[in-house]
């Protein structure tokens, strides 16, 4: 699936994300932010766009209500973070950790998640659209009531993910390993599983399999 890449320009400002707090509205663009620690911290509505972010920690940082557009992480470290109601869009995480951080009711859009750790992350009751994750670590990720549309899962652990009240149609699962899943039963239909993982499934509904 081809998705929306970040558009961010070449040349970029080096900012300081604590800059943040001088603004009259909590909003950088146009700037690449290097080893920033903004850990522990609370700011709403802060608006990002047009920019990259390396090497960067904002672990149990709450970031309510973010509005992310055309964004580059790499190797940042957001481990139990709240961007609950918030829209990312056009936005790529590479090799970053999201362990356990608060995705609910918000709304994604061409976002691709790479070589990341997603662990405990929650995303109920939100809406992803063109989303991609790959090689990714999903272990008792939360999907509950989600809205899914045109989601990769490529080559990604979601061993204890939840997709309770979440309609899997369309999701090819094929790729990824887990041991168990809690799904709701009808909204398997349509899903795409290998034949091993069919089995799983199988067990997963009561089946005893004789060969």
């Amino acid at each position: 699936m081809k998705i929306d890449s970040p558009k961010i320009p070449a040349d970029l400002t080096i900012r300081n994300f604590q800059e943040i707090f001088h603004e009259e509205d909590p909003e950088l663009e146009f700037c690449e932010i290097q080893h920033a620690n903004f850990e522990n911290e609370e700011v709403h509505r802060v608006r990002l766009s047009q920019m990259n972010l390396k090497n960067c920690r904002f672990n149990n940082t709450d970031f309510e209500k973010m509005d992310l557009t055309d964004v580059y992480f790499e190797k940042c470290d957001f481990s139990n973070a709240n961007l609950s109601k918030s829209t990312i869009y056009r936005v790529r995480f590479v090799d970053c950790k999201l362990l356990g951080v608060n995705f609910t009711e918000s709304r994604f859009g061409n976002v691709q998640f790479e070589d990341s750790v997603l662990n405990l992350s929650m995303f109920g009751n939100s809406k992803l659209e063109k989303v991609i994750f790959n090689n990714s670590l999903l272990k008792n990720t939360d999907f509950y009531d989600c809205k899914l549309k045109n989601i990769e899962l490529l080559c990604c652990n979601i061993d204890g993910a939840n997709f309770e009240e979440t309609s899997l149609k369309g999701i090819d699962l094929s790729t990824s390993t887990f041991n168990e899943l809690n799904v709701s039963i009808p909204n398997l239909k349509g899903c795409q599983v290998s034949a091993n993982q069919a089995i799983q499934f199988a067990a997963l509904l009561g089946l005893v399999i004789k060969e």
